[in-house]
C-alpha cells in the first residue's frame, strides 16, 4: 500500500484531535473529488513498519492528547490496501486503548466484500458513499455530499 499524506495533529478529519493518514488508491474516480492525486494506488509513499510504528507512537504521545486515527484518501477499503489497513488497525486496538477509528469510503456498507467488512469491524465510525458533486454541501460535517452517511459502528466514550 502506498500513501500520500500523514499528518500526526489533525482537528478537520473528524472529532477531537487525531492522526489522519490519507492512502492511495481508488476506483470510485468520483466527479469534483478534492483528493484526485490518491486515485493511483502506485502514487505516493510507500507505507512500511516504520509508518505504522510512527502512527503508534503518535497515537500514544502524551504531550498531544489524540482522540484517535482517521483514514482517507484514496480509499482505505481499495482492495489492494486491505491487508496494509487491518494490519495498522489492528495494532492501533492492541497499542492504543482508547482511541478510535473513522474511516472515509466510496463503498456502502451494505456493499462491502468478505475481506471489507473484516476491516470495517475494527473502524468505530464509517463515513461510506462516494462524493457526488451535485449533492455537495459544505455545511455538512465530516462529509462532502448529503448521500455520504456517518454510520457509528461501536460505541466509544
Amino acid at each position: 500500500m502506498n500513501y500520500h499524506q500523514y499528518y500526526p495533529i489533525d482537528v478537520i478529519n473528524g472529532p477531537g484531535t487525531r492522526a489522519t493518514l490519507f492512502v492511495a488508491g481508488c476506483e470510485h474516480q468520483c466527479r469534483g473529488c478534492y483528493n484526485q492525486s490518491t486515485w493511483d494506488p502506485r502514487s505516493g509513499h510507500l507505507f512500511d513498519e516504520a509508518m505504522m510504528d510512527t502512527i503508534i507512537k503518535d497515537l500514544n504521545d502524551t504531550r498531544v492528547k489524540r482522540k484517535g486515527l482517521s483514514l482517507s484518501g484514496g480509499d482505505p477499503l481499495f482492495p489492494g490496501n486491505l491487508s496494509a489497513i487491518k494490519a495498522l488497525l489492528e495494532r492501533v486496538r492492541a497499542q492504543c486503548p482508547g482511541k478510535d477509528v473513522w474511516m472515509w469510503t466510496g463503498y456502502t456498507l451494505e456493499n462491502l466484500s468478505p475481506e471489507q467488512r473484516a476491516v470495517v469491524a475494527l473502524v468505530d465510525t464509517l463515513v461510506d458513499g462516494k462524493f457526488e458533486q451535485q449533492l455537495h454541501d459544505p455545511s455538512l460535517a465530516f462529509r462532502g455530499s448529503s448521500n455520504q452517511r456517518i454510520i457509528p459502528l461501536t460505541q466509544v466514550e
